[in-house]
């Protein structure tokens, strides 16, 4: 097990620039992932660590040594990859354990680490197959037992279920999960699914135009978010976002949005100055039906079983509500949305910040 710790790591390929200056460090045996759209440079910042391409700038440390002049196969890691990149004419056990056999380990030595692999991975029945003979599920656990039996400081995931159908992918999840706890060792794992990233992360790094957002635990990001792309970024539904502007009363502050309701904030947001425009995030899951509260007229009704998803016009902006239940809800009904008060999100309109 190894900390890493990634300072000031920029990248550029010509005039074009991918990374800005990335700083990042990693716990000893803790879960990273890289959460951010195609493109945020959240898999550079990934081949970076691994060796498999070079920094502009800045330098990557694993275990308070400094790495960025190695070559991959003396940082003592191992990366599972999207596609599997598994040896069509090698049986699972020798896929497993090619590259302790091109490291010279005798074959007895092998073996016994690639059934203890096996064991763990519950693929010890399919040790004589080829790969073709697999499903997608049982390819992933061989791509990540041959990076188990490396027994590395670092495990680096790159997207590793993208490939595998949705049911699948959350069975995943939860191997690679266990998989951490019982090795114990430090893993960094890329992914532009933030639930993947919610449910499975000890931290979370946010990205997004080759610079980091937001670094947090996965309910820091949630209960916190630092602005708005990181607020419409984590949740699913997303978190909606209204404009207005802020107004001040004798006992209380509000915000009043385009068609001239007005939104009553919690104390602790009492410091925005009067008249500052604002974006209010609300995410559905924190909107119920009341008496009182945001008029809204209802344009469509998603029944799921557990809870009905609407989404509603309010003020020419539309919004989604995670309602309990089963409420018997008609397109064109004008409804009332009562949003908590403790979870009433307040950015700065032009710079998105958290206000």
């Amino acid at each position: 097990m190894a900390t890493l710790s990634i300072k000031n790591i920029q990248k550029s390929y010509g005039a074009l620039k991918v990374l800005y200056g990335v700083d990042v460090d990693l716990d000893d045996g803790g879960f990273l992932v890289l959460l951010g759209p195609s493109g945020c440079g959240k898999s550079t910042l990934l081949n970076i660590i691994a060796g498999l391409d070079e920094p502009s700038a800045g330098d990557v440390a694993i275990g308070g040594r400094s790495v960025t002049a190695l070559p991959p196969k003396d940082r003592n890691i191992a990366m599972v990859f999207q596609s599997y990149a598994l040896y069509p004419t090698m049986s699972v056990a020798r896929n497993i354990g090619f590259g302790l056999e091109m490291r010279g380990i005798s074959e007895e030595e092998r073996r016994v680490e690639v059934q203890k692999a096996a064991e763990m991975l519950q693929i010890t029945h399919l040790l004589d197959r080829l790969p073709a003979n697999l499903s997608g599920g049982q390819r992933q656990r061989v791509a990540m037992g041959r990076a188990i039996v490396r027994n590395p400081r670092v495990f680096l995931f790159d997207e590793p279920l993208s490939n595998l159908d949705a049911k699948l992918r959350v069975h995943m999840r939860g191997e690679i999960k266990d998989l951490h706890e019982n090795l114990k060792t430090t893993m960094i794992y890329v992914t532009h699914d933030q639930i993947e990233a919610m449910t499975m992360a000890d931290r979370i790094v946010v990205m997004r135009g080759g610079v980091i957002e937001q670094i947090g635990t996965p309910l820091e990001l949630y209960d916190r978010p630092a602005n708005t792309f990181v607020a419409t970024f984590i949740g699913s539904p997303a978190m909606n976002l209204l404009p207005g502007k802020v107004i001040a009363g004798d006992s209380h502050t509000g915000v009043v949005f385009d068609d001239g309701q007005v939104l009553r904030l919690s104390s602790d947001t009492g410091k925005i100055a009067a008249n500052t425009s604002v974006q209010v995030g609300l995410r559905p899951e924190h909107l119920s039906l009341s008496e009182a509260g945001i008029a809204a007229t209802v344009a469509i009704v998603e029944p799921t079983g557990a809870e009905t998803q609407i989404v509603a016009q309010v003020g020419g902006k539309r919004i989604m509500a995670a309602l309990k239940g089963r409420p018997s809800l008609q397109r064109g009904e004008t409804i009332h949305l009562l949003a908590e008060p403790d979870h009433i999100h307040v950015f700065d309109a032009e710079s998105g910040k958290r206000l």
